[in-house]
């Protein structure tokens, strides 16, 4: 028996995730391009900010609420195996985001934060990626270059937030829907 589960976890351990949902990340980038159209609006940098972590945190819970519904429809767990690997491969550069956050909002210097938060969520999900289908770390490029393009011209961050958030959440999410079932 001991054997059979030495077997069993490394079987797991050695799958990809398959269970991020396509369709969760539409919603996502829908959902994004109202908040982008939202903080358009925001004339202090304390508000765009403030209206960007509460779409983190909406989008967030949206894509780990319908990833968790696809994996139970696949038999599959978001807490152990290839899960486990995806959340730990993603989470340690958004961490690394957040007090980069608070050191900017706190220091004032809130310029290059869309920049910033593109090119760290990109990172997150190249790393995340690894352990995924291929269109989830070419997703995480598309958000890398995207976050660059934003340093260079902060002007527009909200435009590439909401590109980004918006746009390539909603292609990314339709192409992994339709070739990764859901």
């Amino acid at each position: 028996m001991e054997n059979l589960r030495f077997i069993r976890q490394t079987l797991e351990d050695a799958t990809a995730f398959t269970a991020v949902s396509g369709w969760g990340l539409v919603l996502v980038g829908v959902f994004a391009c109202g908040f982008a159209a939202y903080a358009r609006y925001k004339a202090t940098p304390t508000a765009f900010i403030a209206t960007w972590l509460v779409a983190a945190i909406v989008c967030l819970g949206l894509s780990v609420g319908m990833s968790a519904r696809k994996a139970r429809r696949l038999g599959l767990s978001l807490t152990t195996g290839a899960g486990r690997k995806f959340i730990v491969a993603f989470l340690p550069t958004m961490i690394a985001g957040a007090f980069l956050t608070f050191a900017a909002a706190t220091s004032g210097q809130t310029t290059h934060l869309a920049g910033m938060w593109l090119l760290l969520y990109g990172a997150s999900v190249v790393a995340a990626g690894s352990n995924s289908v291929p269109l989830v770390p070419a997703m995480g490029i598309s958000f890398m270059m995207l976050g660059a393009a934003a340093l260079v011209a902060p002007a527009w961050g909200n435009w590439f937030m909401a590109l980004g958030f918006g746009g390539v959440h909603a292609g990314y999410g339709l192409a992994i829907a339709v070739r990764h079932g859901g």
